[in-house]
């Protein structure tokens, strides 16, 4: 099923050709209206007539995170602030906040894209969608929200927080799509089993999954535990938010970013160059049609590649690989690039062990010194303190050999780490405590 099958389905050299009207478009905008880029640009001695075609992207400045936080809060609004409807912002735990705004007519395309995620995903007018991303800044909520309402389907805004609520809601409600990050939904599941509930009790045949990486593995667990299936949408705040890109249910193998909206590459995280087409490394969006505050090769720090393999649901817009990690997430251990996927990757094929882990990192006098807890289940917590040994003993085995990092494993009993209701907290860093 497809939203919007002109667009969805319009021939690449139509697409590319349509990018690019807008690209240029994009870049006179930006250099006459945001101070900040018109600087960059005139750094560079760039002008916007030089960008002719989509292969001269490369020669456009990047965007980071910083310049957001360098221009807070309204400085690199391209409209006047009167024409600005909403602002979302994030936490701003790591630093100034970053602030995006949008005009009405952006609202409506983000709607639109979410309304265009949503039926990618199979849902249609019929479906209630239980709407468990938080609501108010955070753009997740808000997002998903206006797109099912585009959709005409029926929300169910209950955010984050209040569990044992929302699985009474999403039975007494008959909920059919949940919607939230993918470790929030293995713990609605322990929290159905916990009240004495069945998965026959509720009604859900789809998940809609983002806001935090996840694996494959994670992916089988949720699908095998709530009898659904599990599709990973992606999105950030700085873009747009849920909705930048969506995987389709009939392959569920990568997701399709809408590139009518947002011209995507992928760069070297180190020397910032292009890598050519299929090529593993950092996810670069330019934003094509945003007013407010549109944004020129805003680097992501997501690891991804493009798949340019056209996909059986008939979308031409391509797809990028299920995110494997952010390049400013990346642990540095005693030399070695780890990424917490991989680890959580060894650590969901092993047979016994649940989906809820921790990596705290901690140093002893010179040396970076890994631990790793993870829980097990209810069957193997019982077992024998001899086999729990083993499988410790088998977990550091395999992250030696394939991360070549030693680890200390630490199995612990089921339900006895942190949940989130909202991202989970995988990391905990004390080395510079």
């Amino acid at each position: 099923m497809l939203f919007d099958v002109s667009n969805e389905t319009m021939p690449r050299e139509d697409l590319e050709a349509l990018q690019l009207r807008r690209l240029k478009s994009l870049v006179e905008k930006v250099y006459y209206n945001v101070p900040f880029y018109q600087n960059r640009f005139n750094e560079m001695n760039l002008r916007p007539e030089q960008i002719r075609s989509l292969s001269d992207l490369k020669y456009l400045p990047f965007t980071e995170k910083q310049d957001l936080r360098n221009n807070y809060p309204f400085g690199l609004f391209a409209v006047p602030r009167d024409n600005v409807v909403r602002v979302h912002a994030s936490s701003g735990t790591t630093g100034k906040a970053t602030v995006v705004g949008y005009t009405q007519r952006d609202v409506n395309t983000w709607a639109e894209l979410m309304a265009r995620s949503l039926m990618c995903a199979g849902a249609s007018r019929r479906d209630i969608v239980h709407n468990a991303y938080g609501y108010g800044l955070f753009t997740g909520g808000l997002g998903m929200h206006y797109g099912v309402e585009r959709l005409g389907a029926t929300i169910l805004p209950i955010s984050g927080g209040g569990t044992r609520r929302q699985v009474m809601l999403m039975r007494d409600f008959g909920s059919t799509i949940l919607c939230s990050t993918p470790s929030y939904a293995l713990f609605l599941y322990e929290s159905i089993i916990a009240a004495g509930m069945s998965i026959d009790d509720l009604k859900l045949h789809t998940g809609i999954f983002g806001a935090e990486p996840w694996s494959e593995n994670m992916r089988s667990e949720i699908e095998s535990k709530l009898r659904i299936k599990a599709l990973d949408i992606y999105g950030l705040s700085e873009i747009m938010g849920p909705g930048v890109g969506m995987e389709c249910c009939d392959a569920q193998d990568g997701l399709h970013i809408w590139e009518d909206h947002f011209l995507i590459e992928i760069i070297d995280p180190e020397t910032g160059e292009q890598l050519p087409l299929g090529e593993t490394g950092e996810l670069v969006i330019t934003t094509l049609t945003k007013e407010a505050q549109p944004l020129i090769r805003y680097r992501t720090r997501d690891i991804t590649r493009i798949d340019a393999i056209p996909c059986r649901c008939g979308r031409t817009h391509r797809r990028i690989t299920r995110i494997q990690g952010r390049s400013d997430d990346m642990l540095i251990i005693r030399g070695v690039n780890v990424f917490p996927q991989q680890i959580e990757t060894i650590l969901l094929e092993t047979q016994g062990v649940a989906p809820h882990y921790q990596l705290i990192l901690t140093r002893e006098g010179s040396l970076d010194m890994l631990e790793v807890k993870v829980e097990v289940d209810e069957k193997m917590f019982s077992d024998e303190i001899k086999h729990l040994q083993r499988i410790e003993a088998k977990i550091q085995k395999n992250i030696k050999e394939f991360l070549g990092v030693t680890a200390k494993v630490t199995l612990s009993e089921p339900r006895s780490i942190e949940r989130s209701e909202g991202k989970a907290k995988r990391i905990i860093d004390l080395r510079n405590a």
